[in-house]
């Protein structure tokens, strides 16, 4: 590559850069929009499994899966919000337990941190602390109606797309090149969505059963936020224990009922995040941890919780498409867990 050529690709990509920070109102819309249209396909394909289902039109099944994602949404954000309101009118309890805590403290290890609980518990807002986490929920989904309004017209796409991929690419081996590189794209985004859901759905609702148990303050809310914050790599799990387990220790004033949280939810982040999904997933997610740790970072830098989140599809399909080009598939090698990208 001349020097020429290095100038060009070091100004597309910083015009990209650009481009994905202040245009992420339009973009991240979108991007939600077409994993949501993933998950919408997953759910359709395991309900073609079903005997009397499999017979139905694709376009039934297109609809009754979007209902189904729809109205799975819906329904958490409602819950989501009574669950709010239910933890803002029971603030008064968790301010009056920071005094509580500071004398268990100091009674089992015989230091005073009165005065700087009594400093923590002036400057804490607890109603704030509820309303930023609200909001990021809120927002890791966008704007609602832009997201919806993509999705209809993806789903729209979505039947004639095949065609428009032949009309483009006349020529067949160029096609079938093409063609094979949109299969794996969605094989891969599909499959880690899939297992990410499912395993992110059975440690949220373990989880909920603990809390329940417990006997901690809206458990429900917690719940989903263990699911949510499990899409988010490495550090996702840890936050996702150490909300629970802070708000039970604020909630009960006593160590007790926080050290079960913190131990029962974490041995549960274990067992699922490092056991059963690895082994469900298999080496269909070929990242090395150093990549999945600095793509959070960027994706994280540039927008937020929902880089984070989105962090993982992004990197899978830019492997995926780096690795069919010979200028870019050292790179695609390189962000690779095992150094061997499949042809």
């Amino acid at each position: 590559m001349d020097t020429a050529k290095k100038i060009y690709v070091f100004l597309i990509l910083i015009t990209i850069v650009v481009v994905l920070i202040y245009a992420q109102s339009i973009i991240i819309p979108f991007i939600l929009a077409i994993l949501f249209l993933f998950l919408i396909r997953v759910i359709r394909r395991i309900l073609a499994k079903i005997k009397f289902v499999s017979r139905w039109p694709q376009w039934i099944l297109t609809l009754f899966s979007s209902v189904i994602l729809l109205s799975f949404l819906v329904f958490t954000v409602e819950m989501i919000t009574r669950n709010i309101q239910h933890l803002t009118a029971t603030l008064p309890v968790y301010e009056a337990n920071i005094h509580k805590i500071t004398q268990l403290i100091n009674a089992q290890f015989e230091v005073d941190l009165s005065d700087i609980l009594n400093d923590f518990a002036k400057d804490l807002n607890f109603g704030g602390i509820l309303s930023k986490i609200f909001s990021t929920l809120t927002n890791l989904f966008g704007d609602a109606f832009m997201v919806l309004l993509y999705l209809i017209f993806l789903l729209l796409e979505e039947p004639t797309f095949p065609g428009k991929m032949k009309a483009m690419y006349p020529d067949k081996k160029r096609f079938e090149q093409v063609n094979g590189l949109v299969k794996k794209i969605d094989h891969s985004v599909s499959s880690y969505i899939a297992v990410k859901t499912m395993a992110s759905l059975l440690t949220g609702l373990l989880s909920y059963f603990v809390l329940l148990f417990v006997g901690i303050d809206a458990p429900i809310f917690w719940a989903f936020l263990i699911f949510i914050l499990n899409f988010i790599p490495t550090i996702g799990s840890l936050v996702a224990t150490l909300f629970p387990t802070v708000f039970a220790l604020l909630q009960f004033g006593e160590f007790t009922p926080a050290i079960l949280v913190l131990a029962v939810v974490g041995a549960i982040q274990l067992v699922v995040g490092n056991l059963l999904e690895p082994r469900v997933m298999g080496s269909s997610l070929n990242i090395t941890p150093l990549a999945v740790f600095l793509t959070l970072a960027l994706w994280g830098l540039m927008w937020g919780i929902t880089g984070m989140l989105l962090s993982i599809p992004i990197t899978v399909i830019l492997i995926i498409i780096m690795s069919e080009f010979p200028e870019t598939r050292p790179f695609a090698i390189l962000l690779s867990r095992t150094g061997k990208i499949k042809d």
